[in-house]
């Protein structure tokens, strides 16, 4: 019998975030609390820039993007943010994307695995993903648990289950 395997990648649904962007605007838009002190969520090429009268204010509508980015379902470790700074008579906060894993985290998660999984378990990096391979599919279920208990930097989908 051929081996089962899966995929750990760790990528962020483009529309899904759009979606989430085009949430925090209506509710920051409508809120009270930003009336008035120029706040605006925008994408600035693969990043969104985030922009208020107030260190504060901008760090408010961060808050509102996590919540929204949440619900719709994207981790907040797939956020990459800045930290606010000052551009003229506003603050500014850089929020980038996480795609791929970098080799470190992979590095980490192979040894996760190997250390603390069960042995007839195989992992191997690919790129910016991880496959992992097994008889068993138990196993494989028993990584998933496993991971999905550890608290990474990064966050992961586990994707094509052969």
């Amino acid at each position: 019998m051929a081996d089962s395997s899966f995929d750990i990648v760790s990528k962020v649904d483009k529309m899904e975030a759009e979606n989430a962007v085009n949430q925090a605007q209506k509710e920051i838009a409508q809120r009270y609390d930003f009336k008035g002190v120029g706040a605006s969520i925008e994408w600035s090429g693969e990043k969104l820039r985030l922009k208020a009268s107030a260190e504060e204010r901008v760090k408010a509508v961060l808050e509102v993007l996590e919540a929204k980015m949440i619900r719709r379902g994207i981790g907040i470790r797939s956020l990459d943010e800045g930290e606010p700074y000052a551009s003229g008579k506003e603050f500014r906060i850089e929020v980038g994307l996480k795609n791929g894993i970098s080799s470190e985290d992979a590095k980490k998660i192979a040894k996760i695995i190997r250390d603390e999984g069960p042995k007839s378990v195989k992992s191997q990096i690919q790129g910016d993903e991880l496959r992992v391979q097994s008889k068993s599919r138990d196993d494989l279920q028993s990584v998933i648990a496993l991971l999905k208990g550890k608290d990474l930097d990064v966050a992961l989908q586990f994707v094509n289950m052969r």
